[in-house]
């Protein structure tokens, strides 16, 4: 596994209240959901990015925005193949 670092002002710590632990999660999170949405991540990638299983992604995707079954038939083709 590889490590990303990801350096953030502490402002943005204190504006979120979280703590960095918190942050980290909640980024992984973002960003597995924003490239599922673009179709850049399978759902199961994804799940793995953010760090939870496939099926609580997939139902903590409403909390970003995005929809984890309003796919065309090609995009869940081509999530299939990128699985």
């Amino acid at each position: 596994m590889k490590t990303v670092q990801i350096e953030l002002p502490d402002a943005v710590l204190l504006s979120l209240k979280e703590t960095p632990e918190e942050c980290s999660r909640e980024l992984r999170m973002a960003a597995a959901a924003k490239l599922y949405e673009l179709g850049k991540l399978s759902s199961g990638r994804a799940a793995e990015l953010a760090g939870l299983s496939r099926i609580s992604f997939l139902q903590a995707l409403g909390r970003y925005g995005v929809f984890a079954f309003d796919l065309t038939t090609e995009e869940l083709e081509r999530d299939m193949r990128n699985a």
